[in-house]
């Protein structure tokens, strides 16, 4: 089963002009938490995302497609960075979950999400899953 934790954003976060304004100490427990996945078999990967100006969304219309560049206004719907793991179970994830780092800094709100990621066998079997299969995503 794989989960992903999810960072959601904070106007911090978009405000950042480079990683070197990163607080050493929350860095130090991201690494040690990561540290702790790694070591125990369960961490697939890990990132921060750059902040929403760098970026850009694209809006769909009927056969329209729009693009649209960041930065984005409401930080509360985006997403500052993940971690993905693989475990034996939903408590699991839980656990894992419940042990990452405040990623605002302790004592500070903040939100990490964590949801399920779909596999492959949850779907029907057709040709176009057997594609995916053949590519090896989609956890393949």
């Amino acid at each position: 089963m794989r989960f992903m934790i999810i960072v959601r954003s904070t106007p911090k976060f978009e405000a950042e002009l480079s990683p070197e304004t990163a607080d050493e100490a929350l860095m130090a427990a991201m690494a040690d938490y990561h540290e702790q996945l790694a070591q125990a078999g369960v961490l697939l990967d890990a990132s921060g995302l750059q902040p929403s100006r760098t970026g850009w969304r694209i809006h769909y219309e009927g056969t329209t497609r729009t693009v649209v560049d960041g930065p984005f206004t409401e930080t509360k719907e985006l997403i500052a960075g993940y971690t993905l793991i693989q475990v034996r179970s939903r408590e699991e994830a839980l656990e894992w979950s419940r042990r990452f780092p405040n990623p605002v800094g302790e004592g500070q709100p903040a939100v990490v999400e964590v949801r399920q990621l779909y596999e492959l066998e949850d779907f029907s079997d057709s040709q176009a899953i057997q594609r995916f299969k053949e590519l090896g995503v989609g956890g393949a």
